[in-house]
């Protein structure tokens, strides 16, 4: 009735962890399932935040390695796009994505950014994207604040959201950045705002800063 659309479902079960394949694998192949019913064209997954107790991280790779490719046969047959986060161990590592993003040739295994987590990993939002660029298909927006960041900062792997608007914390200059990335490069999907709604103000804010960004980099909102 309002002309509302899905973008992406959220199906973060740490694939990284032992159980991954058990209860991670079916989750988000349901996941799939579901957004291709709703017309929704990616679906989201990452790994754990810590490394899994017990395994090697490359042991850990290959079993992840070994359940996307079960997962991309769903994909494929529903032609859902899936998503790899920054969020966890493996993930906000870029050699380590990099491994991920390359074992398999399917169209349909893409990256979510997150212009947060990779800052909280410790790296540089803007690098990261750099690296990754031709392999995104959607955008998390996410500040950090000063006070998150000193607490945080290289020390986690992610954060669901900050505790600041767009605009007020310590990432704003990179969001700017990996703006600009994306409209040189092409990009013409989601940017999603991750940020608490307290009721809406810090959504407000987080909106108008953005549009107004997106202004003066002269990013058509329509696009």
């Amino acid at each position: 009735k309002y002309g509302v659309r899905f973008s992406q479902v959220d199906a973060a079960f740490p694939l990284s962890q032992e159980d991954g394949p058990l209860r991670g694998v079916p989750y988000v192949m349901k996941s799939i399932a579901w957004a291709a019913q709703v017309g929704c064209p990616c679906v989201d997954t990452t790994d754990g935040l810590h490394a899994p107790e017990g395994l090697k991280d490359q042991e850990a790779m290959s079993m992840m390695k070994r359940s996307y490719l079960q997962i991309l046969e769903v994909a494929e047959a529903h032609q859902v796009i899936v998503n790899i986060e920054p969020h966890g161990y493996f993930t906000t590592n870029p050699d380590m994505m990099a491994e991920m993003q390359a074992f398999s040739r399917s169209p349909y295994l893409r990256m979510n950014m997150d212009t947060g987590n990779t800052f909280i990993a410790g790296h540089d939002p803007v690098k990261f994207l750099k690296r990754f660029l031709r392999r995104v298909s959607h955008v998390h927006v996410k500040d950090v604040s000063e006070s998150l960041a000193a607490a945080l900062r290289g020390k986690d792997t992610g954060i669901a959201v900050s505790t600041c608007a767009l605009g007020e914390g310590v990432n704003a200059g990179n969001i700017r950045q990996c703006l600009a990335l994306l409209r040189d490069h092409g990009y013409a999907g989601v940017l999603s705002i991750e940020c608490e709604g307290q009721g809406g103000p810090m959504i407000e804010k987080s909106l108008a800063w953005l549009r107004q960004t997106l202004n003066e980099l002269q990013i058509s909102e329509e696009n």
